[in-house]
């Protein structure tokens, strides 16, 4: 099994005292029950501030244009009036979460602090996986106390999704004095704080990445293989399978290890890279891909004795498959 990864403790991040607020380390002592607005109704966002809203926080504004984010809102935040992004800003005075996308977060950001919708005091939190605190820096300029709170899930943006949140992870930056807080938000949303440093926050995301969205993929993929193959429902076929590949890998790491890689069958891989070449070729270079990498984890864990190993690592070499 792979050694487990070393904790890292999250980076400080705005040591000095931010313009018109508190000074950076004083104690931060919030109303129990928060006025919240959300920034983004999207799948995100509109179920974080119903779950704010079902643990006693008031969702007074919400910010949504299409068609889909306005009925959002009208079921999920029905309390909540659809405003502009600066009248939310504005009217959510202890907490602002912003769950745009990735890309727009920091014009978003600047965009409020330049128009004055920001106030001292108030506690800007991002949803943003990929980004930290350092995109909140236009707003920690004008006194807003800066939180990274990322949810490590994936949404539909129905009801179905705040059953999901209890005892999911949320990744979290902040700095030390608001430590306290963003551990007691995360409570009230029924989750676990995973401390993770700014310099680590690219990482964090690749990793949540990696695992889900390619899993996907992934999944779509042997599904058409199966199909091509003659099956009806590759769904039937893959779900057993899938979980328990899965539980096993979350439990046992490279131990759950098993196919004709992990043992070295280089015949069956050799097989199965002519058919997909023949078959489905743009399936070729991301099977050829994981295999590699499957190698090389079952050749570190014990898995697979390097000697084995040769005549598969010539396989995956893809010389004899462009033969």
């Amino acid at each position: 099994m792979s050694a487990p990864s070393r904790p890292r403790p999250a980076a400080p991040h705005g040591a000095a005292a931010a313009p018109g607020g508190a000074p950076s380390g004083a104690p931060f002592m919030p109303p129990r029950t928060l006025t919240v607005g959300v920034l983004g109704a999207g799948r995100v966002g509109a179920v974080l501030g119903a779950a704010l809203a079902a643990a006693g926080h008031r969702v007074v504004a919400a910010s949504g244009v299409s068609g889909a984010a306005k009925a959002r809102i009208a079921l999920l935040l029905p309390e909540a009036r659809n405003r502009s992004a600066t009248s939310v800003a504005r009217a959510a005075t202890d907490l602002l979460v912003v769950a745009v996308p990735d890309d727009a977060l920091a014009a978003v950001v600047a965009g409020l602090a330049r128009t004055g919708a920001l106030r001292p005091g108030q506690v800007i939190a991002h949803t943003s996986g990929a980004h930290g605190l350092a995109v909140l820096d236009p707003a920690v300029a004008v006194g807003v106390r800066p939180l990274a709170l990322h949810p490590a899930m994936t949404f539909t943006g129905t009801p179905e999704d705040l059953g999901r949140l209890a005892g999911i992870s949320y990744g979290v930056t902040a700095p030390a004095e608001l430590r306290p807080f963003a551990a007691r938000l995360v409570a009230d949303l029924g989750g676990v704080p995973e401390w993770v440093g700014e310099a680590d926050r690219a990482l964090y995301h690749a990793a949540l990445a990696h695992g889900a969205n390619h899993l996907v993929t992934l999944v779509n993929e042997a599904a058409d293989r199966l199909r091509d193959a003659g099956v009806d429902r590759p769904e039937k076929v893959l779900a057993p399978l899938l979980r328990a590949a899965l539980e096993n890998a979350l439990r046992l790491g490279d131990d759950a290890l098993t196919g004709p890689v992990s043992r070295g069958d280089a015949g069956t891989v050799r097989r199965h890279l002519e058919r997909l070449a023949a078959t489905a070729p743009e399936s070729l270079a991301p099977y050829l891909a994981l295999a590699r990498r499957t190698a090389d984890r079952a050749i570190a864990a014990g898995r697979l004795r390097p000697a084995d190993a040769e005549p598969l690592l010539d396989v995956l070499s893809g010389l004899e498959v462009a033969a």
